[in-house]
């Protein structure tokens, strides 16, 4: 395939989930059945009410802890309405953390879920350095310089910025397929400043899926499945995938706040190597209904201008610069307590949230394969022996 890292990285941010936007709809009732953790802690979300934010959160309040969001209150407001919120934007108004810090105020750990442009870090972290004993900041598989490794660890080289290119980051809409990984480098790298290597952990997420995932790119899968009838399926059937459900990370994360676990980890999953055909027929397992699967090479798809990610999503043929895609070494988040629940788990809790949006929402397709794309290649792939 000719898409290009920058051309990727791109497509992942249009879909809506590479800079941390994501819609939850998720339940904020404790669950009963987690038992309480042994200290109560004091954390501070920058964030929390994305994605990986409502099970986190709701999972750090089963376990009894106090915890208070910063964020701009427009994402899921009406998510955890008994919590302390302090309103305020990374961007441009830390005057909310500012009155408290210099009131005394103290943490015991700090949740950075939002930030992709540095300067956020370097002001968030900066004013908090000397308020909160931990820093864990939510990065990104994009900060790699390089996916062409297959099995890399959290040793590898990480993307570059000149200060210049960056001083030209002012908000999120500046952020391009190009730099975004090296924006994410660069947060990693100023949370260390503010808070030591000795007391920052770095998460880098690949593709985060399940219920609240606002981007569709996992979705589109459980959702054409679950419609039934021939479904195109992409490229070589043992090529790898890769993903973490948003409620294993965002448990994950307080377990790591609970460990003052400190370091780098590949936050993705799932533990045993998973192909596309194994995640496609692991779906097709929680459905009764007839169904096929076509699978068509990925030269053919990007012939007929069938994206790899965007179209066929969660699956990028692993070649050339992408040959390591979809395989980081996840050894290290594994020993450090990451788990992973079924795939037929995920893929239930999609269908229902996806259920659970109203048809304006249905119209407004994120990423998949259109059906009438779809139906040209194969019909394509079909006659392509009388050419």
């Amino acid at each position: 395939m000719t898409t290009s890292r920058r051309d990727f990285v791109q497509l992942s941010i249009l879909a809506g989930g590479a800079v941390g936007i994501g819609l939850a709809e998720q339940t904020e009732a404790a669950d009963a059945t987690v038992e309480k953790a042994t200290e109560k802690l004091k954390i501070l979300v920058l964030g929390g009410t994305g994605l990986i934010g409502p099970p986190m959160v709701a999972h750090a309040l089963a376990r009894g802890h106090e915890v208070t969001l910063f964020n701009r209150g427009k994402t899921n407001s009406h998510l955890f309405t008994e919590l302390e919120k302090l309103k305020g934007d990374r961007n441009d108004d830390l005057s909310a953390l500012e009155a408290e810090v210099k009131s005394g105020r103290r943490w015991d750990a700090v949740v950075d879920n939002t930030a992709s442009i540095p300067r956020w870090v370097t002001a968030s972290a900066g004013l908090l350095a000397d308020s909160a004993d931990y820093y864990l900041y939510t990065s990104s598989i994009s900060a790699y310089a390089d996916s062409s490794k297959p099995n890399a660890d959290e040793t590898e080289p990480v993307g570059q910025i000149s200060a210049e290119d960056e001083a030209k980051v002012l908000t999120t809409k500046d952020i391009t397929g190009e730099n975004y990984g090296p924006l994410k480098a660069r947060c990693e790298a100023e949370a260390r400043k503010a808070f030591t290597e000795e007391r920052t952990c770095v998460v880098r997420p690949g593709l985060i899926v399940g219920p609240g995932d606002y981007s569709d790119r996992f979705t589109y899968w459980p959702v054409r499945i679950y419609k039934g009838g021939e479904v195109m399926a992409p490229g070589n059937p043992t090529d790898p995938v890769q993903f973490i459900d948003c409620r294993d990370l965002g448990e994950w994360y307080i377990r790591l706040v609970e460990n003052g676990t400190l370091g780098t980890f590949n936050g993705v999953g799932p533990r045993s190597p998973m192909s596309v055909a194994g995640m496609l027929y692991g779906i097709r397992a929680t459905v009764d209904n007839q169904i096929s699967f076509t699978w068509v090479d990925a030269d053919f798809l990007e012939k007929h201008e069938v994206q790899a990610w965007m179209h066929m999503t969660v699956w990028v043929p692993p070649v050339g610069e992408y040959a390591g895609f979809s395989t980081s070494n996840i050894d290290r988040a594994i020993e450090a307590g990451l788990t992973f629940r079924p795939l037929a788990d995920t893929t239930v809790a999609t269908i229902d949230y996806w259920n659970s949006l109203d048809e304006e929402r249905h119209g407004k397709v994120r990423a998949g394969c259109p059906p009438e794309l779809e139906q040209t290649v194969l019909a394509a792939w079909r006659a392509r022996g009388e050419e």
